[in-house]
C-alpha cells in the first residue's frame, strides 16, 4: 500500500490537477467567507462551509475520474495486479493519497476561523468542529467517486456518472420532498431495487446474484406494505433524507457536532471502498 501512496502522490505533485483542485477548494471557500463572515459580518464560518458544500458537484468529479478509470484504459490496472500486492492495497493506496490532496488545503482554511476570531467574537469549537465533519463528508464523497471510476475505463463517463451522482446526493432533500403517495413510492423502491441488482450483477458477473437481490428487494418491499401498509407512504423521503451526506452536514452548520454524522461518513467511505475492491478483484480474475 505505501509503495501505490507514493506513486499516486509523486503523479500529483508533478502534474497539475492537485493543484488545481486545492485552488478550487480553497477559493470556494474564501467566496463563502467573503461572503457570509465578511461582507455580512456573520461570526459563523460555518455558514461559509455550508455555502461550499455545492462545489463538491464538481471538484470530486476532478479528483476521482481518472484514478481507476485510466488505469483500466491504459492496461496498467493488469500490471498492478501482478505485483505481490493485494487489491486492498491498491485501493488504500489511491484513496490515501487523494485524501491527502483533499486535507492538504483543508489545513489553510483551518486558519479561517481563528484569523476572524482576532477581530470579532467567533465561537471556535462550532467552527471547527464544522471543519472536521466537512473533511469527514469530502472523504466519504471522494469513496464514491473512487468507486464510479471503478465501473468504467472512461474518464469522461466516470466523470459525468460522478457528477449525477453528486447532484443526488445534493438535492436529495429536495427530491425527497416531491415524493409522496403509496404507488409512488413502492415504484421507486422497486427502481432502486433494481439498481441494486444491476450493481451485484456487474461486481460479480452473475445473473443469478443480480436477480437473487432484486427478488430480496421486492420481497422487502411486500413485506412492509402487508406489515405496516402506512410505512410505505414516506418510505422514500425518509430514506433519501437519513442516507443524504449533505443533509448531515447541515446539523453541523446549525452548530451541533453530531457524532452520528461522523460514523455515517465513515461507514460511508468503507462501505465504498469495499466496493472498490470488488470490483479490482473482479478484474484481476477474470483478465
Amino acid at each position: 500500500m505505501k509503495a501505490i501512496f507514493k506513486h499516486e502522490l509523486s503523479l500529483y505533485s508533478h502534474g497539475l490537477l492537485a493543484y488545481v483542485f486545492g485552488a478550487f477548494l480553497l477559493e470556494f471557500i474564501g467566496l463563502g467567507a467573503m461572503l457570509y463572515n465578511i461582507n455580512r459580518a456573520v461570526a459563523n464560518f460555518e455558514y461559509a462551509l455550508g455555502s461550499f458544500c455545492i462545489g463538491f458537484i464538481a471538484l470530486v468529479p476532478l479528483l476521482t475520474m481518472r484514478v481507476v478509470a485510466e488505469e483500466k484504459k491504459q492496461k496498467t490496472d493488469q500490471l498492478l495486479s501482478l505485483l505481490p500486492i493485494t487489491s486492498t492495497d491498491i485501493v488504500l493506496g489511491k484513496y490515501f493519497a487523494m485524501a491527502l490532496v483533499f486535507i492538504a488545503p483543508m489545513l489553510v482554511a483551518c486558519v479561517y476561523p481563528f484569523i476572524f476570531s482576532l477581530y470579532g467574537d467567533v465561537y471556535l469549537p462550532s467552527a471547527y468542529g464544522a471543519l472536521i465533519a466537512f473533511v469527514f463528508l469530502g472523504l466519504a464523497l471522494i469513496s464514491i467517486g473512487m468507486f464510479i471510476s471503478s465501473l468504467t475505463e472512461s474518464q469522461g463517463m466516470a466523470a459525468g456518472l460522478c457528477v449525477a451522482a453528486m447532484l443526488l446526493c445534493y438535492y436529495a432533500s429536495s427530491l425527497a420532498d416531491q415524493i409522496s403517495g403509496k404507488f409512488v413510492n413502492v415504484v421507486v423502491l422497486l427502481v432502486l431495487g433494481g439498481l441494486l441488482a444491476l450493481l451485484a450483477n456487474k461486481l460479480t458477473a452473475s445473473g443469478l446474484a443480480g436477480g437473487t437481490v432484486f427478488a430480496l428487494c421486492a420481497a422487502a418491499v411486500a413485506a412492509v406494505g402487508m406489515a405496516k401498509p402506512s410505512l410505505l407512504e414516506s418510505a422514500v423521503p425518509t430514506l433519501m433524507k437519513t442516507l443524504s451526506p449533505f443533509e448531515r452536514f447541515y446539523t453541523f452548520v446549525n452548530g451541533v457536532f453530531d457524532v452520528t454524522g461522523i460514523v455515517y461518513y465513515i461507514s460511508v467511505a468503507v462501505f465504498f471502498l469495499f466496493l472498490c475492491v470488488q470490483c479490482w478483484e473482479k478484474k484481476r480474475y477474470n483478465g
